[in-house]
């Protein structure tokens, strides 16, 4: 499995970017996607997931800090998981990642880094206020 993030920059507080997070090989809509970032300084933190179980819609699990703000999706003609941002702040700037799994413990739900074995290269998003 390889993940390609894209869709990062600059942008201006109180403004919006979606990410997208292209993946190749064995993934399925069964793996659980997530997206990550690591502010300056900080550890890697959970942004958003999502995952479709057998038979079910999508189920999408966020952070409870963007749960208002951002939208994970994902297009499974063409395996891509988006991540769209609205109202971002400075708190937001980061590096952004999507990593996926086959079967996280949690069931998808956590978002946390050490269920994910699979990561892209990241893309820097700053938010200028």
């Amino acid at each position: 499995v390889q993940l390609q993030e894209s869709g990062g920059g600059s942008v201006q507080s109180g403004g919006s970017l979606t990410l997208s997070c292209a993946a190749s090989g064995r993934l399925t809509s069964s793996w659980c996607v997530g997206w990550f970032r690591q502010p300056p300084g900080k550890g890697r933190e959970g942004v958003a997931s999502i995952r479709r179980p057998s038979y079910t819609s999508d189920l999408r699990f966020y952070a409870k800090d963007v749960k208002d703000r951002f939208t994970i999706s994902r297009d499974n003609a063409k395996n891509i998981v988006y991540l769209q941002m609205d109202s971002l702040t400075s708190e937001d700037t980061a590096i952004y990642y999507c990593a996926a799994s086959a079967a996280p413990s949690s069931g998808c739900s956590t978002i946390r880094p050490d269920e994910f074995g699979y990561w892209g290269q990241g893309t820097q998003v700053t938010v200028s206020s």
